[in-house]
């Protein structure tokens, strides 16, 4: 079994301020510690149903945010943004047989987390065939581009509560649930054993055609920035269309050709 998992940090558990989130700021410390327990909690319940092969994506901000010596010794990791339109997923690859997200947070506009954002906060909010996108499904239908199954997402009530209603053979662990501009959490060492149990379950009843996020054949793709300028400027990309003064479209068959896409455009 080669597992691959994607780590973010704004589902991490009692996560609630954008202070928690980043280096420069003293909150951040003990959340990048949780972040690095709910990873090694998802390879050990990877490792317990017979994993040996896991690599680990630092999917946060700078991605150096885990602590590669509280990480099990199977577990590869790779830190720092490669430059790949893969992004959130560099690394992966036809050759795993199954994604875990962790520490994944709503989509920009969801008001089911204080920092719901889409890959970052200049966006109002990205949609993907008209349903509103979040980094799970940017990075589930990369998944699902390589053909290899989603089978556990870890993060806030809302984005698991979408998972389920897109693929409930998905296993899911909420930590979080926004209320407003706060977050009611679980015990942080009570979302460490659901992590473990629920990732080992996932592996043990591993099946790629049940656990598959669907991969549509056609994608429109429209990004809302904050700011006009925005969309005035990325209305240059190749292929893109302004629709209003602040909203872009893309048009494509090709997923590759989305990531492409965001890679250029949904940057700050």
């Amino acid at each position: 079994m080669k597992l691959f998992i994607s780590a973010d940090i704004e589902g991490t558990t009692g996560i609630a301020h954008w202070n928690e989130t980043e280096k420069n700021h003293p909150d951040w410390k003990y959340f990048a510690d949780q972040m690095t327990r709910e990873v090694a909690a998802a390879c050990e319940g990877a490792m317990a149903a017979g994993c040996e092969d896991i690599l680990i994506k630092d999917a946060h901000d700078s991605a150096r945010n885990l602590n590669p010596r509280a990480l099990p010794e199977c577990a590869r990791l790779l830190r720092g943004w490669t430059g790949a339109p893969a992004s959130m997923m560099a690394g992966l690859d036809e050759s795993f047989d199954g994604v875990v997200f962790t520490g994944y947070h709503s989509a920009a506009s969801w008001n089911t987390n204080p920092l719901s954002h889409t890959m970052n906060t200049g966006n109002c909010f990205v949609t993907i065939n008209g349903e509103k996108a979040s980094e799970l499904m940017i990075n589930a239908l990369t998944a699902a581009y390589y053909g290899v199954p989603v089978l556990c997402v870890t993060g806030d009530k809302g984005l698991c509560d979408y998972m389920k209603k897109v693929n409930p053979n998905v296993e899911t662990v909420p930590v979080n649930e926004g209320w407003g501009n706060g977050v009611i959490s679980i015990h942080p060492d009570l979302a460490i054993r659901r992590i473990r149990e629920a990732v080992q379950r996932a592996v043990e009843n591993a099946d790629k055609d049940k656990c598959m996020f669907p991969l549509p054949e056609h994608f429109v793709v429209e990004i809302c920035y904050k700011l006009h300028q925005r969309a005035h400027s990325c209305s240059y990309y190749p292929g893109v269309t302004q629709i209003d003064e602040r909203t872009v479209r893309f048009e494509c068959d090709d997923y590759m050709d989305v990531l492409k896409y965001f890679k250029f455009i949904l940057s700050e």
